[in-house]
């Protein structure tokens, strides 16, 4: 309970990176750079997805909605990161705090989804293929995209509801570039532990439960491709699933460095670097190991290129 000359705070300020002050000229061009290559990377999958013909089976279009998903994300956080290290800091309200927090709760969930939907697309393929078309159709795939995104709209708003309940009061510094929930529920001077038990509860079958079902469909591809006799057959269904792996493992690895991890364990610097790690680069990474693995994404990509060469030239 707050006292009587307790004042409850309306706004936070964002620290950012107070120990990397010498350098934050070429850090914000840096990040700059990262967050335009990113958005330009993922808007160019959803684009070629969606024009092209070749890029239309199930797979590809969970990639549209993986790419789109990404998009969000960095634009939620890397604009305001990029005013913090512009201006040493600075100051965010409560609900735009709040915001933040939701847009990232709800991303991070239809990532969580969206990858789990994928890997089960490829177990399709590759351990039931004479199955694929029937089970995987387009109203599976909807289906599966739709529940994704309603399970990433609907369940932050609980927890959200709940830390708008909270009182904030004496110090409004955030040690962070962005409104994480452990930072934030630190300068919340009412019981947390409500909150804490809603996120906790959220975590288990949004990010455990899919990372070992992922991991089992896995353990399932590869069986059946060790059972392929040929190597033309094993590499081929290996390059269909291997740009997901990658991507799962990238995302999943920094997720449970920076959320599984004791907190007593990592130093606040070493948690705005996995931050940075999460936040920043594994959203750029996403469309080039997509690109470069994808022998679908690179021939539509260059049909594109080809087809707008021979307009020019006619």
């Amino acid at each position: 309970m707050i006292g009587g000359n307790t004042t409850q705070l309306t706004h936070f300020f964002l620290l950012g990176f107070d120990h990397l002050q010498s350098i934050t000229t070429y850090l914000f061009i840096l990040f700059l750079i990262i967050y335009i290559l990113t958005l330009f990377g993922n808007a160019l999958i959803v684009g070629l997805v969606s024009v092209s013909q070749r890029l239309k089976s199930p797979m590809f279009l969970f990639l549209r909605n993986l790419s789109l998903c990404e998009m969000i994300f960095t634009t939620n956080i890397v604009p305001k990161m990029l005013q913090v290290i512009l201006e040493g800091g600075c100051k965010i309200s409560l609900m735009g705090c709040a915001l933040q927090l939701y847009a990232f709760g709800a991303t991070g969930i239809a990532e969580c989804l969206l990858l789990t939907s994928m890997s089960y697309d490829r177990y399709l393929a590759i351990c039931k293929p004479l199955h694929y078309t029937k089970i995987m159709n387009f109203r599976c795939y909807l289906w599966l995209v739709v529940l994704s995104w309603a399970a990433a709209i609907i369940l932050p708003t609980i927890s959200i509801s709940m830390i708008l309940q909270l009182n904030f009061c004496g110090s409004s510094v955030v040690d962070h570039f962005f409104c994480d929930l452990a930072p934030v529920l630190e300068l919340s001077c009412s019981d947390t532990s409500p909150v804490e038990f809603e996120v906790f509860a959220q975590t288990i079958p949004v990010f455990v439960f899919t990372f070992i079902y992922i991991m089992a469909t896995y353990i399932s591809i590869f069986i059946a491709i060790l059972k392929i006799k040929s190597t033309m057959g094993r590499q081929k269904a290996f390059s269909t699933c291997s740009s997901h792996l990658t991507v799962v493992c990238t995302y999943y690895g920094t997720m449970i460095s920076l959320y599984v991890t004791p907190r007593g364990r990592q130093s606040v610097k070493v948690n705005k670097t996995l931050s940075l790690l999460y936040s920043v680069v594994t959203p750029l990474l996403n469309p080039i190991i997509y690109s470069f693995r994808s022998a679908e994404i690179r021939k539509a990509l260059a049909s594109i290129i080809f087809r707008k060469k021979e307009e020019k030239s006619i």
